[in-house]
């Protein structure tokens, strides 16, 4: 729970969406490739992420809810030609480009570790909590999110006092920016010491250099503007490269490969160009800095990959000891879960493992991390956030209610160019922002 002597660290899960579904649209993610075109539970998905924040909120962890973006997205369709009715759109689309109706509808904004890079005010200079919006320049079913995440995030942490939101980067491959599945605070066990990570694919100023199967996200330049906007110390911020070649085995942002909290940063042998230098520099910026390196040769990179064992949550409980929130899919692993139980059992700050079923979020390449925006807050900063996103037992079973009466329980490509799952969805979403008390912050509510 405590992040520092005087901040708490927040987690912000992203709804799933209605029309979440598997297309197999993100080249780079093995897991959203595998599932291609198999029919999706929109209805087990958000009731799986939903089922996960109560059970961290129950144990005391401060936990919101960040919800979807608006699908289908007509104005993009209508911007690539296709015109007449909303109706007619959708079924022209299906028609003759149905696989941009599929990047038109995609729930992908549930994975909110993208939607931003957040500084907390303790490391800014102007001591305000900063979100830059990610532009998701690599993928089009991504960079249309930008614009909408950026009037959520204004309605969520309206108080320009505390808060801070910049508009994304310009959207161009120079300004590759994925959010904060690619950026770690880190600090020393107090809370002082505070140093940000940045972790890029790939410098611009030398495209040979990089993975060769699989594109690299991350530019350098996109976190170094993003350091900038945050106004943070340069002699605290530090950027390391992914290692290319972990990048075409399908670990395509660093929060598969890596995750921190705190002083810890939980990592595989093989995630960083110059590892070692890497871990030489933060020790001598974190007093206590204990890095936990997995070996490759107890978890290969294709078994991380598979399992997400490091797509997980990190979080620290009131004695100061952590939990490494888990999917499934690591439990069932005999070699990663033999590797966690070594872990579990050895010196350092991990105490506890829990384990959850994403199944519906991992099939499409997203685990516990990818669903969740860390935001570490004072406590006056948090009583500056809406107050309606921040979960409780009302809310909880409010939001599973909604999802009861909007969600399918099964989706199919061809169903995305149903009128009546649009209806459905403008009426879902509408309704979620008076639940959440956000107001007006869809385009079809502007109409």
């Amino acid at each position: 729970m405590t992040y520092t002597n005087q901040t708490t660290e927040a987690n912000f899960d992203g709804l799933v969406g209605p029309t979440h579904h598997y297309a197999g649209l993100s080249y780079g993610n093995e897991a959203s490739a595998r599932h291609q075109h198999q029919p999706s539970n929109p209805l087990k998905a958000v009731k799986q992420g939903l089922a996960k924040m109560k059970a961290l909120a129950d144990q005391g962890f401060v936990q919101g809810v960040i919800p979807p973006l608006a699908r289908p997205d007509i104005a993009l369709l209508r911007q690539a030609g296709f015109s007449g009715s909303d109706q007619q759109v959708l079924s022209a689309a299906l028609r003759h480009d149905p696989a941009l109706l599929s990047a038109a509808s995609s729930a992908s904004s549930m994975w909110v570790a993208n939607a931003a890079t957040v500084s907390p005010s303790a490391d800014t200079a102007d001591r305000r909590v900063h979100f830059t919006v990610a532009n998701l320049n690599n993928k089009l079913h991504r960079m249309r999110e930008a614009p909408q995440t950026e009037r959520v995030f204004k309605a969520m942490f309206a108080d320009e006092h505390h808060f801070q939101v910049h508009q994304a980067l310009p959207q161009s491959s120079y300004f590759g920016d994925e959010g904060a599945a690619n950026h770690n605070c880190l600090t020393s066990v107090d809370g002082s010491n505070a140093s940000e990570l940045f972790v890029y694919g790939r410098d611009e100023r030398y495209p040979a250099v990089g993975p060769q199967r699989y594109p690299a996200r991350q530019t350098l330049q996109a976190s170094q503007a993003v350091a900038r906007l945050h106004q943070l110390d340069p002699t605290r911020t530090f950027y390391v490269q992914q290692t290319p070649e972990v990048i075409d085995q399908g670990v395509f942002h660093n929060d598969v490969i890596a995750v921190s909290h705190r002083e810890v940063l939980f990592c595989h042998q093989q995630a960083f160009v110059d590892q070692d230098g890497l871990f030489a520099r933060l020790r001598r910026a974190i007093p206590g800095f204990t890095p936990l390196v997995v070996p490759a040769q107890q978890v290969s990179v294709a078994d991380a990959v598979n399992t997400y064992l490091f797509n997980s949550q990190l979080l620290s409980r009131a004695d100061g000891n952590m939990v490494l929130v888990l999917p499934q899919e690591a439990r069932e692993h005999d070699g990663v879960w033999l590797y966690l139980q070594q872990l579990l059992a050895a010196d350092n700050p991990i105490a506890d493992l829990q384990v959850y079923d994403l199944r519906e979020s991992m099939r499409n390449g997203g685990g516990p991390a990818c669903l969740r925006l860390r935001v570490a807050m004072t406590p006056e900063e948090q009583r500056a956030v809406a107050p309606g996103v921040m979960l409780n037992d009302q809310l909880f079973t409010t939001l599973n209610q909604w999802a009861d009466r909007f969600y399918r329980d099964s989706l199919h490509a061809e169903d995305l160019a149903d009128p009546q799952l649009l209806a459905d969805n403008y009426q879902a979403l509408d309704e979620l922002t008076r639940i959440l008390g956000l107001g007006s912050i869809y385009d079809f509510q502007q109409l």
